[in-house]
């Protein structure tokens, strides 16, 4: 029989991991928000982290030390899973945060005794695993999760996520709004995408219903049938009539080798690698709402239209860099 938590309570204690980066910073702030207690895991060593938003409680433990998350996790309603490496040179700088700390999780909540549901907050590339060692690490972190049918666990799978704190989308938001559709995909390309607060909202809404989500994998974007192609892209966020400007691959390719090699030599975790490069020139990156909207009753609010004003009514994000 499937494990079937109960349903969560209006506020609830939410353990998150993962919490200094972009979504995860949102999450807090959202959760915070709404009510609920929340206790986030920091660095060893760390009294408190500045990035961290102010109202919750830190914990300072090794995202790989079980025993300690396990005493965390027998005080907790709900575990989130955001922490994850977006950057590296090879599957060892993806495999800590993506696969290894996911299984630390599974053990942490078998030895807990206690059984709260676990969110999973992983990415649409896990349905490509083959493309990039990012793809496949949160492939293989979805897989830890799915060898164990004795956990409450859910997938979430969200597109290219953008909003305020975001880096990796927002330069070319930037210069679409600017007049400048820089695309490195195809021109015909279409990509789903999700502001970061239906993200959030979309994590609130599992929380209230935990139990139709369990063992379950949703892909979510902000509900615009088909994606966006580029075209689209500029329309939506241009201020002016926009100039599609593609990358061509040969040239990312090229930026991508060298800048793997010099990673190597400075010892840096690059982004743009060839495996990147694969990801980016994929002809379609695209979700479903259906099931998750059946499950929790969650809707999008925001396109990209929308979504792009309020981005750029934030202090700062203006100007591209």
């Amino acid at each position: 029989m499937q494990p079937q938590p109960d349903q969560g309570p209006a506020t609830s204690t939410v353990f998150i991991t993962g919490a200094t980066g972009f979504i995860g910073q949102n999450l807090v702030k959202g959760l915070l928000a709404s009510g609920h207690r929340v206790r986030v895991l920091i660095r060893p060593g760390l009294h408190s982290e500045e990035r961290v938003p102010g109202g919750c409680e830190q914990v300072s433990a090794n995202l790989l030390d079980t025993e300690k998350l396990a005493e965390i996790i027998a005080a907790t309603d709900a575990v989130i899973y955001c922490a994850g490496s977006v950057r590296g040179r090879d599957a060892a700088d993806f495999a800590r945060a993506n696969v290894d700390g996911v299984e630390a999780m599974t053990q942490a909540l078998e030895k807990s005794g206690h059984r709260p549901p676990l969110l999973l907050i992983s990415s649409l590339a896990a349905s490509r695993p083959q493309l990039s060692h990012y793809a496949d690490s949160k492939f293989k972190g979805e897989q830890v999760l799915s060898a164990h049918a004795d956990l409450p666990w859910t997938i979430l799978r969200p597109p290219a996520v953008y909003g305020p704190g975001d880096k990796e989308m927002l330069p070319l938001l930037q210069w679409a709004r600017r007049g400048y559709a820089v695309h490195p995909g195809p021109r015909e390309q279409h990509l789903s995408l999700l502001y970061v607060t239906d993200l959030v909202r979309a994590i609130e809404a599992w929380l209230a219903k935990p139990q139709n989500g369990v063992h379950r994998i949703f892909s979510i974007d902000d509900g615009t049938p088909g994606g966006y192609d580029w075209p689209a892209i500029a329309e939506s966020v241009s201020e002016r009539p926009a100039r599609l400007v593609r990358l061509p691959r040969i040239v990312l390719n090229l930026v991508a080798v060298a800048n793997l090699c010099l990673s190597y030599v400075f010892r840096y975790a690059p982004m743009l690698t060839p495996g990147k490069v694969r990801e980016l020139c994929q002809p379609e990156w695209l979700c479903d709402n259906s099931e998750f909207m059946a499950a929790t009753g969650w809707r999008p609010k925001l396109n990209l239209t929308e979504g792009a004003r309020r981005l750029f009514a934030v202090e700062g994000n203006t100007e591209p860099h």
